[in-house]
């Protein structure tokens, strides 16, 4: 597949310093730079609902707790 992708002049400068310091053409530069964002948000989406399930089950303990406290009481 072919992407046409427009940059501003400092993006253009800054993507032909990383492919010459790192000796790749930029189309290699520009996948990998894809690839790295897509791990990236793919992690900090995972993190995101990590924390999520995390206050939930939280929440859950102290609704369970209150819970067991009443029917400690007698009920």
């Amino acid at each position: 597949m072919t992407a046409t992708v427009r940059l501003d002049e400092a993006l253009e400068l800054k993507l032909e310093r990383i492919a010459k310091t790192l000796r790749k053409k930029k189309s290699d530069v520009i996948r990998d730079a894809i690839e790295f964002y897509a791990t990236n948000v793919e992690s900090e989406k995972k993190s995101r609902i990590r924390l999520a399930v995390e206050k939930t089950k939280e929440a859950d303990k102290a609704v369970y707790e209150s819970i067991e406290g009443t029917l400690n009481d007698g009920l």
